[in-house]
């Protein structure tokens, strides 16, 4: 009776620690990550390209290289960024391309028309050399996604821009308007599509849509008193400018002057 009884006792104590063991093995453990390990693998290094992927890529590449590689226009000389202090032929190309081009746009959905376009001078990030012109161009002098827009300014934001010029120094790409800097750095002579600036007036401007949200510290273009989208990107209005013109036309009329 002795031996049955420690015999007990003794099964007792091992279910007891039985079931504190399950206890404990099933409660939830809090694991906190203590290293991230990675390893680098160069997919486009030469040479390690693998064959099956080099096939299945090949006739898309192909295509794209195709549809950019296309003749679209000739420019019968280069058109650079920096080829002027106030403005410069590549900028010239690239306001009026704008205005002619979303004037199309604008007119039919809003039988409204662009008075003048402005852009920026870091904007472009490639000129444009004298030979053939093709949709490559177009990606590499705009490889933004950038929309054009037209922005309904009073004739003070207009006054603003005119400003800007002054403050920056820089060639922006200006079309549709011409003004003089005077000797003081005050601004006369102020023509918007050939016709004497009116402050009472509503001008209606074309830029993107970067610039549109007060970009570069474009400012005066975040008090526009209405917005038009034209859902129309700037790359896609340098193709269909190329196809228009055929030859591209180099501008150069002076339209800002100093005195």
């Amino acid at each position: 009776m002795v031996k049955l009884k420690k015999y007990n006792r003794f099964l007792k104590l091992f279910v007891i620690f039985l079931t504190l063991f399950s206890i404990i093995s099933c409660s939830n453990k809090n694991y906190n990550l203590t290293k991230i390990e990675g390893k680098q693998i160069p997919v486009t290094e030469k040479g390690t390209e693998t064959p099956e992927i080099e096939k299945f890529i090949k006739p898309y590449r192909d295509h794209i290289n195709k549809d950019l590689d296309s003749v679209l226009a000739y420019c019968p000389e280069n058109l650079d960024k920096n080829s002027g202090k106030w403005q410069t032929t590549i900028g010239n190309m690239l306001a009026d391309a704008c205005v002619q081009r979303g004037d199309i746009i604008f007119k039919s959905r809003e039988n409204k028309t662009i008075d003048f376009c402005l852009l920026n001078f870091g904007g472009i990030r490639a000129g444009l050399p004298k030979g053939n012109v093709t949709s490559r161009s177009a990606f590499e002098i705009m490889p933004f996604e950038n929309n054009l827009v037209v922005l309904a300014l009073k004739g003070e934001q207009v006054l603003e821009i005119t400003s800007y010029f002054i403050k920056t120094q820089k060639a922006q790409p200006l079309s549709g308007m011409t003004f003089t800097i005077a000797k003081d750095k005050t601004v006369k002579n102020i023509l918007i599509q050939g016709k004497p600036f009116d402050i009472n007036k509503t001008y209606y401007v074309a830029t993107n849509d970067y610039l549109a949200n007060g970009g570069d510290n474009m400012s005066f273009f975040a008090k526009n008193t209405q917005k038009f989208d034209l859902n129309y990107k700037l790359r896609n209005v340098l193709i269909d400018y190329f196809k228009q013109v055929k030859t591209i036309p180099v501008s150069k009329d002076i339209r800002i002057t100093e005195e």
